[in-house]
């Protein structure tokens, strides 16, 4: 039986489906940890952790290095928040054209006998534009960017994409209205508004920075709901007092950003609704499910993918180095034990491989043995035998 340790009530739901083999376990020795926005930098994970699943698509609060050393496979739940933070988007696109925050703010301070007379007069202050026919750039088109650019479409936007990743499958679930930039910069110079949607790392930190800012339009209005850093905040200060930059629109606050009528700064509230929190939940649940019952990976962020039909008796998997010679010891070990092997595939990322081998048949009173000696082979982090 596995033990699954949850670390909010919204997680708790997507257990729902798991069947009788699994439960909610109260002890430190969890099978696997279905979690959000728990910090586990400072926890000491046990050697019975086969897998963290995070509920959402940041993982910036698990440490990776020690979860690969300890053999656990981490996972989050791309695109479960996807619709949540499209919705936002476009929420903001319509209130920054209409100046919605300032107007506002102004009703609320201004009342009495003749507020008629004078919001008559004072209205135009806030004159808005149209989104209609105006052109969206989306830094990003994957699973909100895609979203993002089709809901503006339909607005009547006219949306440019830019994704040097783009995937094919990921491509299908654009419109065919969007169009799509070559460069960040085309992409960039013809934009009254920018978005970006893209994952974190170091190619993407700062990515929109001051020689991005530069080429924008005058007058341009920029969002950051991806991640933090993506967007330089500091020169969008500078491009903001420079009236290069409209208004800066972001789910991460800063102190250089505070207090300014043309910042607005939401709470990190971009995947914050109840549907796409018991999305990642459910999505996290069945990940662990999965990896437990069949070994195969998807949306792994410290193991590659690798996902092979189970259609014999039994399964080792092994996480390991990449390094070489690896694959040859571990056929080499199960040849010495006289065990066939019908399938064996493998799989690496960066310094991590994970490998998968099939067998017809295994003795139980093998197991642990073989477990043990695989286990020893230097360089192997986990040992995991399955049994369809």
């Amino acid at each position: 039986m596995y033990q699954v340790k949850t670390y909010n009530a919204i997680a708790q739901a997507g257990l729902d489906r798991f069947t009788d083999n699994y439960q909610i376990n109260k002890t430190d020795d969890a099978d696997a940890y279905l979690i959000r926005s728990v910090n586990l930098h400072d926890q000491k994970f046990p050697k019975s952790l086969k897998v963290i699943a995070r509920a959402g698509a940041g993982f910036n609060n698990i440490p990776l290095d020690q979860a690969t050393k300890n053999g656990t496979a981490v996972f989050n739940t791309p695109g479960s928040n996807a619709n949540a933070v499209k919705e936002l988007i476009i929420a903001l696109l319509v209130s920054s054209s209409r100046n919605l925050f300032a107007a506002a703010d102004y009703a609320a301070h201004n009342s009495g006998a003749d507020i008629s007379l004078r919001t008559e007069k004072d209205k135009t202050k806030f004159k808005g534009t149209e989104l209609t026919g105006r052109t969206l750039a989306v830094i990003g088109v994957g699973h909100v960017g895609s979203l993002v650019a089709n809901a503006a479409s339909a607005l009547g936007m006219k949306v440019i994409g830019y994704d040097p990743y783009l995937s094919a499958d990921a491509a299908w679930h654009i419109s065919t209205t969007i169009t799509r930039a070559n460069t960040l910069g085309e992409a960039l110079q013809q934009a009254d508004y920018v978005t970006v949607h893209v994952p974190k790392n170091e190619e993407t930190t700062g990515l929109i920075g001051p020689e991005q800012m530069e080429i924008m339009k005058d007058g341009v209005k920029l969002f950051n709901y991806s991640r933090d850093g993506i967007v330089d905040n500091e020169a969008a200060v500078d491009y903001l007092d420079a009236r290069k930059i409209k208004t800066y629109y972001t789910d991460f606050g800063e102190n250089i950003l505070l207090n300014r009528e043309d910042v607005v700064v939401t709470p990190h509230i971009g995947g914050s609704t109840l549907e796409a929190e018991a999305n990642g939940a459910t999505q996290g649940a069945n990940t662990i499910m999965t990896y437990l019952e069949t070994g195969n990976i998807q949306n792994s962020v410290n193991l590659p993918n690798l996902q092979v039909p189970f259609n014999t008796p039994y399964r080792l998997t092994l996480i390991h180095k990449n390094i070489p010679n690896m694959v040859g010891q571990i056929a080499t070990l199960l040849a010495d034990a006289d065990i066939n092997i019908e399938g064996m595939s493998n799989a690496a990322r960066d310094g991590v491989a994970y490998t998968i081998v099939d067998l017809d048949d295994l003795k139980n009173e093998e197991e642990h043995k073989l477990v043990d000696r695989l286990g020893k082979i230097d360089a192997v982090y986990r040992v995991r035998v399955l049994q369809k």
